[in-house]
């Protein structure tokens, strides 16, 4: 079914992430009321590695402003402005936007104009 092709990317997705990243236990993960994000599975996984949900107010988009002005940045900058010959060309290009300019490189207001791995890395020095 749906929800459950959902459900197996976003856990396949907070498993990369969690490699990835391998934040400390304690870390904050806020979502919508997505089915995915309120599958057992997903959920289990934040739990065993000693992360708290946090899901924002049914129907308040305003709870997950970050993330929507997230996807709105991609869609902008990458998505609209290319003809995407395939799926698949589309899936790379938005792994390689994320990975090679959107966490490395660009810049957002919020963190004091520093991008999200700059920021990352200052907070763990000080931690």
């Amino acid at each position: 079914t749906s929800d459950r092709l959902k459900r197996d990317l976003a856990v396949e997705a907070l498993r990369r992430a969690l490699v990835a990243r391998n934040p400390a236990p304690g870390l904050v993960h806020h979502s919508d009321r997505g089915s995915q994000y309120c599958s057992v599975d997903y959920q289990a996984l934040l739990r065993k590695r000693g992360i708290l949900i946090s899901m924002s107010g049914r129907g308040n988009c305003y709870d997950n402003s970050m993330v929507e002005t997230f996807f709105k940045t991609i869609k902008s900058e990458l998505i609209w402005p290319v003809a995407w010959q395939s799926r698949q060309q589309a899936e790379n290009a938005v792994a390689r936007y994320i990975d090679g300019f959107y966490n490395p490189v660009r810049r957002h207001s919020s963190p004091g104009f520093q991008s999200p791995i700059a920021f990352e890395q200052k907070v763990r020095e000080v931690s």
